[in-house]
């Protein structure tokens, strides 16, 4: 079994980053800062501010799934075969989306179903 410690440690690291931010971003949602501004158009351009953040958010909370299941799969034994043939996942595309669960091949069918 091939370990993948190096990938597993920036994972660790990328994870406690991310919660980090997210922790931030909801405290940015909550207005923590303070109540909402009386203005109309300021209170427009504050929740246009909200929404963006609660997209970083959700992409936030995304990719540490994403970061979760792969640390799953290195604990499990499967980190870098494909989850749908079973064949190996390439080094180099592991390298580029540490996240793959499959191979190119693969990939690229999802794609086109999902």
């Amino acid at each position: 079994m091939i370990e993948y410690r190096e990938i597993r440690e920036q994972l660790l690291d990328h994870r406690e980053q991310l919660n980090r931010r997210l922790n931030q971003i909801t405290r940015e949602v909550r207005h923590s800062d303070g109540p909402l501004p009386s203005d109309f158009s300021e209170q427009a351009v504050e929740r246009e501010n909200e929404e963006v953040v609660d997209a970083l958010g959700k992409a936030g909370r995304q990719e540490l799934k994403q970061i979760n299941r792969t640390l799953s799969r290195i604990d499990a034994g499967e980190y870098g075969i494909c989850a749908a043939c079973g064949e190996p996942i390439p080094e180099a595309r592991l390298e580029v989306l540490p996240y793959s669960e499959y191979c190119v091949s693969c990939a690229e069918k999802q794609d086109h179903t999902g």
